[in-house]
């Protein structure tokens, strides 16, 4: 078991899920509700408030999705990483801080996504990394501590922040007390990102320094041609592109849809946070079953478990569901997302981690922006949105065939 034990690196790449986790769980809880209240000051109708929010959202991961394998390309070459990430991540702590200070609904739309593409943009460098801390072996373990840690850290300034909101001491408002819950989580999330800043060394990268936006061109069109070649590589990514784009609309809107239901904020709040709760262990017991059945086996049977979480989520009218799909929402969520990600790390060349995981990204922001426009299409035109929530089954369904084709591909290269 020794082999088993961490290092300083890989501890300190996954302190930096506990610290940008933070921030997604409010993307997740607070800061929809909050918008939905500046929305509705402003005399939008919950619907409507709905369908803005996800178009929002579907923008700021479309800015990201094009960009992804251009940064991803640059950040191969040697010392860019690092840099990179670091630019990233003032990016989207200063959109956050600016969040805490205002309360006009343009205004707040902006700076979120200003915060979400700085966040998205340090997740491509950040994924990345994994083939520079830790080894294939380890890859499935690490990923998943990453998870695990992230959903259970993520909680310590989320509940002080939302003990503010609900006692609003010292005289507070609850928008002033909401609004100190993003600075707290702003500052959170730089500091924990320290350590991996100070200690990461980028081991595997590309020599030399790219001449032009031409020679990131020729180089990303290289890469998309290899992808192209390597059948399960090819099915692997659309798979993911598919049910990954399920997993993450039912992450970020959740609170939308729930309010929509009439579910209470204080419900959805806690019945999320038990989501991050019931998520740590089992994203480290995923990492122990993929050693002994294989990630995709696992990936199979979570994606067959949000087929059922989806037709669930579609009837969903009572309190007391909401709270039974945060639970089966958290038993499925963090392992799904390790393993895809400690699997395609073991795919690709690690001298160009950075370029293929900005392909992976692609994929999984394109997902991002397809998901909640389904959402918002639905809460536009039918006046609820459960029909896009049914609608997540197609993806999960077309992601588990493409993972399965994928594997047949794998075994005839194999052999």
């Amino acid at each position: 078991m020794a082999d088993q034990k961490l290092t300083c690196g890989e501890k300190n790449w996954i302190l930096y899920d506990v610290a940008n986790s933070a921030f997604i769980l409010l993307v997740s809880t607070t800061i929809p509700i909050f918008f939905r209240s500046l929305a509705e000051a402003e005399g939008f109708s919950p619907e409507q408030a709905t369908g803005i929010w996800g178009t929002v959202t579907s923008a700021a991961v479309l800015i990201l999705a094009v960009l992804s394998p251009i940064l991803g390309a640059i950040a191969d070459y040697g010392g860019m990483k690092k840099k990179m990430f670091t630019t990233s991540l003032l990016l989207g702590v200063a959109g956050l801080l600016a969040m805490s200070f205002t309360a006009e609904w343009v205004a707040f739309l902006v700076l979120f996504i200003i915060a979400r593409v700085g966040y998205t943009a340090c997740n491509i460098f950040y994924d990345s990394m994994l083939t520079d801390v830790t080894t294939d072996e380890k890859m499935d373990m690490v990923s998943s501590h990453g998870f695990a840690w992230g959903y259970i850290g993520s909680c310590i300034p989320f509940l002080i922040g939302i003990a503010l909101i609900f006692t609003t001491p010292f005289g507070l408002t609850t928008q002033t007390a909401t609004q100190i819950s993003f600075l707290l989580t702003a500052v959170w999330w730089l500091c924990l990102t320290i350590p991996l800043l100070r200690s990461y060394h980028q081991t595997y990268h590309l020599e030399g320094k790219p001449e032009g936006i031409r020679d990131v061109f020729r180089q990303l069109g290289g890469t998309f041609r290899k992808i192209c070649r390597k059948k399960s590589l090819l099915f692997y990514i659309l798979s993911y592109f598919c049910y990954i784009d399920g997993v993450n609309t039912i992450i970020s809107m959740s609170t939308s849809y729930g309010d929509e239901m009439g579910i209470s904020s204080e419900a959805m709040i806690f019945a999320l946070l038990l989501t991050q709760v019931i998520a740590f262990p089992c994203a480290i017991l995923s990492g122990k079953l993929a050693k002994k059945y294989g990630a995709l086996t696992m990936v199979k049977i979570f994606i067959v478990c949000y087929i059922g979480i989806c037709i669930f989520g579609f009837q969903l009218d009572q309190t007391w569901e909401f709270w039974v799909l945060a639970v089966a929402v958290g038993l499925c969520q963090g392992g799904i997302q390790a393993l895809s990600r400690s699997y395609y790390g073991k795919l690709i060349p690690k001298e160009a981690s950075n370029e293929y995981f900005g392909f992976f990204d692609i994929f999984g922001k394109f997902a991002d922006f397809f998901g909640p426009l389904i959402i918002s299409f639905c809460a536009f035109v039918f006046h609820s949105s459960s029909y896009g929530v049914l609608a997540l089954i197609l993806l999960f369904a077309l992601g588990l065939i493409l993972l399965i084709q994928s594997e047949k591909a794998a075994r005839k290269e194999q052999g």
